[in-house]
């Protein structure tokens, strides 16, 4: 259980901030930026819960989505070392629940025949502005995985990829299941 009965420490007026280890970084630190984004991912989420009250479907697997993004950001904290304790990791279940969750949604789905542009409902907008933070997370993600002495959890990384493609879809499903996307139309502005 966390108690969180003090809110500023001031341990972080010198710009640095720390790991769920102890360590000390720079808060400009990839691992840093990595769980932040993650974090800012599940803030987008919680926007988009605002809009998917007549969805309770889809907003129940939202609800779901910002608890794992919560261990994915402890996951990120607390980097996996060698012969220590294992700590609070997302596993691969958690990835295959997204993808189940992925293909309900996609069942109802009409093909697309071309490129969705953000937009349609409210809950749609907001969701594909929770994907591309989601991208961005992924990409941080995969940046520290490359780097020596950076552990970052495969699942964490499959998580965050399927994610995206779950926030894709849901963006259809909220838009009347597709009959509501904003279809791109190449050189419509020539």
């Amino acid at each position: 259980m966390v108690t969180l009965n003090r809110i500023y420490t001031k341990t972080g007026d010198d710009g640095t901030t720390a790991l769920g280890t102890g360590e000390r970084r720079p808060k400009y630190d990839l691992r840093i930026e990595a769980y932040g984004t993650v974090d800012e991912t599940n803030a987008a989420i919680g926007v988009v819960r605002l809009h998917a009250g007549d969805m309770p479907e889809l907003d129940a697997m939202l609800g779901r989505i910002q608890n794992d993004l919560f261990d994915l950001g402890a996951d990120l904290a607390v980097p996996a070392r060698e012969g220590k304790a294992e700590r609070l990791r997302v596993v691969v279940s958690q990835v295959e629940r997204i993808e189940r969750d992925i293909d309900a949604l996609n069942d109802k789905l009409a093909p697309l025949t071309s490129f969705v542009l953000p937009g349609g409902t409210p809950a749609a907008a907001h969701l594909h502005v929770a994907r591309t933070i989601c991208r961005r997370a992924e990409r941080v993600m995969v940046e520290l995985a490359a780097r020596p002495d950076e552990p970052v959890s495969a699942a964490g990384i499959q998580y965050m990829n399927r994610l995206s493609d779950f926030l894709f879809v849901a963006s259809r499903a909220a838009n009347g299941n597709g009959a509501g996307d904003v279809l791109w139309v190449p050189g419509q502005n020539r």
